[in-house]
Parts: C-alpha cells; structure tokens; sequence
C-alpha cells in the first residue's frame, strides 16, 4: 500500500475493482442521463414557435390532411428519449407517486376519446378533422409522462429551465423589436401587444414559465441552483413577456400563482417581508404593464358592462364578443349538460345558430360582426366554458381534476422535498400552473399549441417532484 494510501482499496493498473467499475458505470450512467435532457432542452425552440413559421409535411390519411411539423418531430424525440430513459431505470422509476395525476389525466383522454367517437362527432362532415385534432392533444399530453423520466437531478431542472429562460428572452426580444416598429413575424402596431414568433397566448405561456422561476427563487432563498444565473433574465423576460403579450387572462392567473407560491413557501423557506414585498412588486408590475397595453380593450368593456360611458361601439371589442361566445357555449352546455354535443362541434354552425338569436337579445349593444355564424366560426374561446360545450360537466370536472392533482403535487414538493432545489421547482410549478389556468380561460380547446406545451411541461414537472420525494421517502 502507497503512502497516504490508507483506508484506500489496492489496485493494480488494468485491473477494474468493484468501486472503480461503479464509479466508471455511475459515470457513464450520468452521461447517458444528460442526452435525454439534452434532447428535451433542444427541443424547445421548436416546441415554441407558431406553426406558420414551422416546415410542414402534408401527409394524406383518407378524406384528410395531416401537417406533420418540426414541433412533432421535436415531441417524438423527447418521448423516444424518456422511453429510452424509462427502460435504463428498469421500471416504472417511481412514476407511480404521481398516480393521481396519471389516473385523472388517463379518465380525461378517454373522456374526450368518447366524445370524439360518439355518434354525433363521426356523423359530422369535419369528423376528420375533429380525430387529427384529438391525435394531436393526445401526442402533446406524452410530454407529461416524458418530463419526469428525463427530469430527475438538479443538473436536469437546471437544463431544461436553461433552454426555457433562454428561449423565453429571445422571444420577448423580438416581440420588444416589433413593440417599437420591427415589422417582422407578422407585427401588430407599434406600441400594441405582439405576438413574437408565438402568438400572444403563447407567449404569454412561455414568458408565465420563465417568470414563475424568478418567483421561485425570490420566495426560496434556498433555490440556489440553477437560480442564481437564470432568476434575473428570467424576471426580466418573464415580466416584459406578459406586459408585451397583453394578456389579462395571464395576469390575472399570475396574482393566484403568486399567492398559492407565497403561501406554500413560508412552511418550507419563510420568506422575509422583503422577499414578499419584492413578489408584490413583480406582481404589480405586470398588472400594470397589461393594463396600460390594453388600456383601450378594458376601456372598451367597462363600457359594454355600464360602467364608463356608453358610446356605441363601432367595431369589434374583444371582452364583448367573448362574453357573448361564452354564453352561447353556456347556453349549448344547459342543453347537454352530461354529455356535451361531441368533440369540437360547439363551433358548428348548426351547434351554434340555434342560440345566436338569444344572444342578439340578450347583448343588443354588440356589433354584428362580434356574432358568430357560418364563415364565422370563432368557437367559444374559453377552455372551461367549451369543455362543457364539447365534453359535458363530466369533461370539466376531468379537466380540473388533471389541474388539481399536478398544484397539489407541486405543493407536496415544495412542502416535502429533501432538498431546496426541488422545493423551489414546486413553488414554480404551482405559481406557472395557476398562470396558466388564467391564461386558458381566453383561448378555446387548441391542440398542438405552445400553450398546451407550456401546461404538459408544468404537470410533468409536478410529476417528477413527487417523484424525487417518494425516491428520498423510500431511501
């Protein structure tokens, strides 16, 4: 034995003991680990630009199109990557401890599965197109399942949260450009909301995500890794991204994510008053960035509601026109309560026409053109309120039960979770879900979208926080 050597196992060149065998396979195993996040990480940039600026490949299957997109090819390979990472964990990999989650998410794609095969949905002329649209929900729901098989260390949330920040300051870069006058990826006006390469609800999502890290690691002092070097890009981003995005369904998701994060940090890290003075201010700052940016559309509503003025409106107004779908996709839900009229159809003008006089009645004071009719189909732009068009009470009560067990995963983890790191990932996942859900309520059942990508990347998160606790629980 060498000198200094004591305690250490001998060896002799070119041969592998058992320690250094295990280290050599911990290592490999380490590494192999790293190129599913790896793919995961690479795979954002196309998982969050909007279709139009996507290569597309027309695929005829029967009476149909379906457009296969760089976004598809970029979920087969993260889901190619998570099988091959379930099947190296030998196992379920302690998916299990997120078997709420599983099991609702489960009830609501066979839920919709009905929907989408039920008589009144394959009699209708776009059947077709109905079934490409549930495909495509159900190829982006395999995200959640994928999430937690690749994200499992430190090193894991700190890259895919990289890839996410990063995209998420290029994103709001370009919609900072089109802010002041770059005419590029379809610009609004000048001073106006802009939609980035994205679109507005889904830059709002992807700016919700990064945001709802720098809220993490402003209530966890503790979050010290991968916070540090990402927390400020991602307060900058997260913050210019919702005011630019002008969504106020966001913003107002964001005040209830804030709240249930603060809330769930102070059992586990017992934020100072200057740490919840700092969220305050975060919150503060984007309701009133959103407020100046639609200063007019809110204006426009507090009219149409009585209480500024009442000037004839002269054109259409956006909180109108959505509280007059919303009622027609009320009134469709009264009259199928339990079962809903079928996948999608609440768009269908012979869904819809039955109720549009009603809706004429009932809001007198809004112009013709906000009405929907045939060439017109504008759907009911609410997820909850076209759940319960489309899917029955049974759909939503699925939906929300989805949306209730990733917060109260996320929550167990920021309450439970062995170390600090994965505390602060359920503080972001429940403050991001909550956005989220705001953010869902101006936007109808879409599938494929960034969005539903951003809520997929959330649950699976929740998912493999509750597996990181039940691995420290189990020893």
């Amino acid at each position: 034995m060498r000198n200094g050597s004591r305690g250490r196992p001998t060896y002799s060149p070119g041969v592998a003991t058992p320690a250094l065998e295990s280290r050599g396979q911990a290592h490999a195993l380490v590494r192999r680990g790293d190129t599913g996040v790896l793919l995961l990480a690479a795979s954002v940039p196309f998982l969050f630009l909007h279709e139009r600026y996507q290569p597309e490949l027309g695929v005829d299957i029967g009476s149909t199109t379906v457009d296969v997109r760089t976004s598809d090819l970029a979920v087969l390979v993260v889901v190619v990557a998570a099988g091959v990472a379930w099947g190296r964990l030998r196992g379920s990999a302690g998916l299990s401890a997120a078997r709420a989650l599983w099991l609702a998410g489960l009830g609501l794609l066979g839920w919709l599965a009905f929907a989408t095969f039920r008589p009144a949905s394959t009699d209708d002329a776009l059947f077709a197109d109905h079934l490409v649209s549930f495909v495509k929900l159900v190829e982006y729901a395999l995200l959640v399942l994928a999430v937690p098989l690749l994200v499992r260390r430190e090193r894991d949330l700190g890259i895919a949260l990289g890839a996410i920040v990063v995209w998420a300051g290029v994103a709001v870069a370009v919609a900072l450009g089109q802010f002041f006058g770059l005419d590029v990826f379809g610009a609004w006006n000048p001073g106006w909301r802009q939609p980035s390469f994205l679109g507005h609800h889904d830059l709002a999502a992807l700016a919700a995500l990064a945001l709802a890290l720098a809220a993490a690691g402003i209530l966890a002092g503790r979050f010290r890794s991968p916070a540090p070097v990402l927390c400020p890009l991602a307060l900058v981003a997260g913050v210019l991204g919702l005011v630019v995005a002008g969504s106020v369904a966001a913003a107002g998701g964001l005040v209830a994510g804030a709240f249930v994060a603060w809330v769930a940090a102070r059992h586990r890290f017992r934020p100072s008053l200057r740490q919840t003075v700092a969220l305050a201010a975060v919150v503060a700052a984007v309701g009133a960035g959103v407020t100046a940016v639609r200063g007019d559309a809110l204006e426009d509503f507090l009219r149409f509601v009585g209480v500024r003025g009442d000037t004839p409106p002269q054109g259409v107004e956006t909180y109108s026109q959505r509280t007059v779908l919303a009622y027609i996709g009320l009134r469709i839900f009264q009259d199928h309560p339990v079962l809903g009229v079928g996948w999608q159809r609440s768009s269908r003008p012979d869904v819809f026409e039955p109720y549009v006089p009603d809706a004429r009645e009932r809001f007198p004071d809004v112009v013709d053109l906000a009405f929907p009719a045939e060439g017109r189909e504008w759907g009911v732009q609410n997820l909850y309120v076209q759940m319960l068009a489309d899917a029955g009470v049974i759909g939503l009560v699925l939906l929300l039960l989805v949306g209730a067990a990733g917060l109260v995963l996320a929550l167990r983890t920021a309450a439970r979770a062995p170390t600090p790191w994965a505390a602060g990932a359920g503080l972001l996942v429940a403050c991001a879900l909550l956005t989220l859900a705001g953010e869902w309520a101006s936007l109808g059942i879409v599938s494929g979208i960034p969005l539903q990508v951003a809520t997929c990347l959330l649950l699976g998160l929740a998912a493999a926080g509750a597996v990181v606790v039940a691995r420290e629980r189990d020893g």
